[in-house]
């Protein structure tokens, strides 16, 4: 183990270089990386240069994936997996996904020159946030064997589609299939900040995520009729924005009626969008989650129904198309266990969370156990430039991780699961 004096270094230096991927952006002044923009390469080469200085060996698949692979004293053999994501929303934070594969990194130089009994991969995701195509995890979908032709046909705000998004970067879509994870995959850790204020009102810096809330994701798409805005009469128009206006506040009014639910119309959009012309169309998307997917559907489908009665009501048309359906994930067991014991023995107290936001873990542990730590997120604040972290909970993360894989090399369990691989 690492004195914490060199811990404190090493925590440092993640942060620095959080800072540094951050240079590698699509908007000068602010931070924004999507799924396979040319400042992506920019980050694969600055990480590329960390991880092979520490005795790593990198590649990068076929839908552009980070994957970093450092023998720990053997050529081949059951894999653990550690990493997050690399790109980000628009005018994002330093932090989001890129800190997970930083400490990722510090870990894996924490045991450079040591003898594992497991081979660690560093993954660094092409896709979570599901920005430049609206779908989300393109990345880990691929290594969990479901990225499919439907997905690969989407396509963006320019008409170019995820599989022509993978041509122009270099790559080729016919080997997607390699990247999808072998049978000596052991198991996947992300570190993560919390995005959220849990952890700082209880004053943790750590915690294990034992679930991932479910999400469903749906555009709603009110028809009415576009006119002129002086010359038709209130109790004559067909205006699909004020419908959609309507719905929005019901949406909130069912959000507000159970603690446990979040709900949020994040995109809509008035067409044809002229101040002086009545909305003949209004698009809204909604973005549902909750920790049972038995309430999150049934909510899903009230709010439906409350838009048909709206729609109706107002001589107007409805559409609507499903985006996303993800269910509730729950996290490894025995690998929370393990997390409790590490995060124990940083001389902090153990806590479990249930995490809000979606995860490259929740599409990974249909694939193979997986699980969580998250960071204390300062405020609460997160997808936005003031998002921060505080470097002594770097070095507490790091600290945990150097435990948790000093006990997984000598869990009976993990040696268990390494015969099988």
């Amino acid at each position: 183990m690492l004195t914490p004096t060199e811990i404190g270094k090493r925590a440092h230096e993640v942060m620095a270089r959080c800072r540094e991927l951050a240079a590698c952006t699509e908007t000068p002044g602010s931070i924004c990386r999507t799924f396979l923009s040319p400042p992506m390469r920019d980050c694969h080469r600055k990480i590329a240069t960390w991880i092979e200085a520490a005795g790593g060996k990198v590649t990068i698949d076929a839908v552009g994936n980070l994957r970093g692979l450092y023998p720990a004293g053997r050529n081949q053999g059951p894999r653990l997996l550690i990493g997050s994501h690399l790109d980000s929303v628009p005018n994002a934070g330093a932090y989001d996904g890129v800190l997970g594969v930083m400490i990722a990194v510090a870990l894996l130089e924490n045991f450079r020159g040591q003898d594992l009994p497991f081979v660690i991969e560093v993954l660094g995701f092409s896709e979570e946030e599901g920005v430049r195509f609206g779908a989300p995890f393109i990345g880990s979908l691929a290594l969990a064997g479901r990225l499919d032709d439907q997905l690969l046909s989407l396509r963006d705000a320019d008409g170019i589609s995820v599989r022509r998004a993978i041509e122009a970067f270099g790559l080729d879509p016919a080997a997607i299939p390699h990247a999808e994870l072998s049978t000596d995959a052991l198991a996947y850790l992300e570190f993560h900040i919390e995005q959220g204020p849990v952890l700082e009102s209880l004053n943790f810096p750590l915690a294990a995520v034992e679930a991932i809330v479910g999400q469903t994701r749906t555009e709603f798409v009110f028809r009415g009729q576009a006119s002129h805005a002086g010359t038709t009469p209130m109790h004559l128009r067909k205006d699909a924005l004020a419908a959609a206006a309507e719905w929005i506040g019901a949406v909130e009014h069912a959000a507000k009626s159970d603690p446990a639910l979040v709900a949020t119309v994040g995109k809509v959009e008035a067409i044809p969008g002229a101040a002086n012309v009545i909305a003949g169309e209004a698009r809204a998307t909604l973005d549902l989650r909750h920790k049972s997917d038995d309430i999150r559907q049934s909510t899903v489908h009230d709010l439906i129904q409350t838009a048909q009665h709206i729609a109706g009501r107002r001589g107007l048309g409805l559409q609507t198309r499903p985006l996303l359906e993800q269910p509730a994930v729950q996290m490894d067991s025995g690998l929370i266990r393990e997390i409790d014991a590490a995060i124990r023995s940083t001389g902090c107290q153990p806590h479990r969370m249930v995490s809000g936001a979606g995860h490259d873990a929740m599409i990974l542990a249909g694939k193979v156990p997986s699980a969580m730590i998250f960071l204390r997120t300062p405020a609460g604040i997160s997808h936005h430039p003031s998002e921060t972290v505080d470097v002594d909970d770097v070095a507490k993360a790091i600290e945990c991780g150097s435990h948790l894989l000093h006990r997984l090399a000598r869990s009976s369990q993990f040696r268990d699961r390494m015969s099988r691989a």
